[in-house]
C-alpha cells in the first residue's frame, strides 16, 4: 500500500506536506487551563495565514477527543489558509476530562472509537477524519488510564497503520512508553512519536530513546516550560552528532490563547518559520534542517 498522510481534506502524498509544525494546537479546552481556552476561530485563522506566509506547509493538531477540537472548522481553515491540517483522535490524561466525557467512551471499546474517527469521521464533524492518535503518559510512570488508552491506540494502529503520538509528562517515561507500545503492544517504532522531550533534556536518555526507533518530538519555546527552551539546541546537537537527525521532529505546542502570535503575546505558530527553522539551518546546515522540518514528519505521519 502506498503511504499517505490523512489530512482533514483527505489523504495526501507525504511528499507534498512542505515544512511541518509537527505538534501544535489550533483549538484546546481543558479544565486544567480555565480561562485560557483556544476557542477563537478568527484567531486560529490569523495564526495559520501568517504561518503560511512565512513558509509553513502543514500543522498537526494534537488535540484529542473531548478537548474542544472543533474539527468541523478545520477543513474551512485549511482551505482559507492553504495549510494542510492533520487532526487527532485519542485521549489525554484523565485529569483533563470531566467525568461525563470519559463516560462517553467507557461503554464502547475505546479502540473502536479511535478507528471510527480515523476511517469515518470525527465526532461532531462527519467526514473529517483524524490522521493521528494522541495518548499520554504520566510523570515518571504509567497509570491504568494511560495503559488503557495506549492499548486502544495500539489496536487502532494495527487496524489502520496510524501513527501514535504520546504526550510525555514533563518529558518523562519515554522508555516505559516505548517498551509498552513497541514491545508488548506491537506498534512499529517508526509509527510512534514521543513528545515533549525538550522538557527533560537528558542527553544520554535522548540517545537511548532514539535507539528505540521512535520519533522524538521537541516542542517550544513553550510559555509553560520556558526554563528548558535554552537547552533545545544542545539537545538537538547531541542527537544530530550521534547520527539521529532522522528521528527528530519540532513543533510549537501552542496551548493557551495568550501564546498566539497574532492575537496574544506569542510566540505562536509563526515562531517556527520565523525563528526556529532558520536557526536550525544556521546551526546544523540545510540538509539537517530539511530532514527535521520536511522529511522526518512526512515519514512519521505516513499511514
Amino acid at each position: 500500500m502506498t503511504p499517505v498522510v490523512r489530512t482533514v481534506l483527505g489523504d495526501l502524498d507525504p511528499g507534498v506536506l512542505g515544512r511541518v509544525d509537527a505538534h501544535d494546537h489550533l483549538f484546546l479546552c481543558s479544565p486544567q487551563l480555565p480561562g485560557q481556552e483556544l476557542d477563537d476561530v478568527a484567531a486560529a485563522r490569523a495564526e495559520l495565514v501568517e504561518f503560511a506566509r512565512l513558509g509553513g506547509g502543514t500543522v498537526v493538531q494534537w488535540t484529542p477527543y473531548g478537548l474542544g477540537r472543533r474539527a468541523a472548522e478545520l477543513p474551512v481553515l485549511a482551505r482559507e489558509s492553504d495549510v494542510h491540517l492533520v487532526a487527532a483522535t485519542g485521549l489525554h490524561q484523565a485529569r483533563h476530562y470531566a467525568g461525563d466525557v470519559l463516560a462517553e467512551v467507557a461503554g464502547p471499546r475505546l479502540a473502536e472509537v479511535f478507528v471510527r474517527e480515523l476511517t469515518e469521521g470525527i465526532a461532531g464533524a462527519p467526514g473529517v477524519r483524524a490522521g493521528l492518535v494522541k495518548v499520554a503518559g504520566g510523570y515518571h510512570g504509567l497509570d491504568a488510564h494511560a495503559r488503557w488508552t495506549m492499548a486502544a491506540a495500539a489496536e487502532a494502529h494495527q487496524a489502520t497503520g496510524v501513527t501514535v503520538g504520546v504526550h510525555l509528562e514533563h518529558g518523562t517515561s519515554g522508555l516505559e512508553v516505548a517498551e509498552l507500545l513497541c514491545g508488548e503492544l506491537g506498534v512499529a517504532p517508526a509509527s510512534v512519536i514521543l513528545g515533549h522531550l525538550n522538557r527533560f533534556p537528558d542527553d544520554r536518555g535522548l540517545r537511548e530513546l532514539a535507539a528505540t526507533g521512535c520519533f522524538l518530538g521537541f516542542e517550544g519555546p513553550s510559555r509553560a516550560h520556558h526554563a528548558t527552551d535554552w537547552r533545545l539546541f544542545d539537545a538537538l546537537a547531541g542527537l544530530i552528532d550521534a547520527g539521529h537527525a532522522d528521528r527528530v521532529l519540532v513543533g510549537g505546542d501552542t496551548v493557551v490563547a495568550s501564546a498566539r502570535a497574532t492575537t496574544g503575546e506569542g510566540p505562536g505558530l509563526p515562531y517556527l518559520p520565523r525563528v526556529l527553522w532558520p536557526r536550525l539551518a544556521r546551526e546544523f546546515g540545510h540538509e539537517a534542517e530539511t530532514a527535521i522540518t520536511v522529511a522526518n514528519p512526512a515519514r512519521a505521519l505516513a499511514l
